[in-house]
């Protein structure tokens, strides 16, 4: 089956506009501090995004067609959000943590050789709970991962992927994550983003 074709808009980054391709806003966003930009399922909504503002775009609630859609809700814009994104399985892989209402980039690590989505998830989750726990802060965090949120429940990375001397960096960050899990407490609330009712969580890379 032929993949779906996305629509890339840029409302901040080296050029601004709608792009085709993945490669293309890459190449425009790459190294940009702040740089805003999401992915859209056909050219008119990307022009409707387009014509407003990044803010509108992740904050819009797409029409709901179930009783579960409609008892979605809105998310809770003062929190944070974090994803991770993986060219390959095992492939390159790398994580971010944004500002939930602005999109804002709050941590970013990689590409790191040989990674998984699940484990950029954990990580990157890991990495939220700390950097709000520096900031003696209250706010949630959001993930689009259930596998990462057991996994943090557990205190413990499940991953599969064998350990190489490529994933090194890779199994010293599981490590340091897992041995934070265990020293510290923390009553952060992590919550399921609702990819369904919301679209893609505001930390999403873009490349799905």
């Amino acid at each position: 089956m032929a993949k779906k074709k996305k629509f890339y808009v840029i409302w901040e980054g080296l050029e601004t506009g709608i792009f085709t391709t993945w490669k293309e806003c890459q190449r425009l966003i790459k190294g940009y501090a702040g740089a805003k930009y999401k992915s859209f399922e056909s050219l008119k909504a990307a022009e409707d995004a387009y014509a407003g503002s990044y803010f509108e775009a992740v904050k819009t609630t797409p029409k709901k067609t179930s009783k579960s859609m409609a008892e979605a809700g809105i998310p809770r814009w003062k929190s944070i959000a974090v994803d991770a994104a993986c060219s390959g399985n095992p492939g390159r892989m790398e994580y971010q943590g944004v500002d939930t209402s602005t999109g804002k980039r709050l941590f970013h690590v990689g590409p790191l050789a040989e990674g998984t989505n699940n484990v950029g998830e954990f990580l990157a989750l890991v990495h939220g709970l700390a950097y709000l726990q520096k900031l003696n802060s209250k706010l949630p965090i959001y993930t689009d991962s259930k596998i990462a949120m057991a996994w943090i429940k557990a205190k413990k990375c499940r991953t599969k992927v064998a350990k190489s001397r490529a994933n090194v960096p890779i199994f010293e960050l599981i490590a340091r994550a897992e041995k934070w899990l265990k020293q510290n407490q923390f009553d952060t609330e992590i919550i399921k983003w609702k990819t369904k009712a919301w679209g893609e969580i505001p930390a999403d890379f873009g490349r799905k």
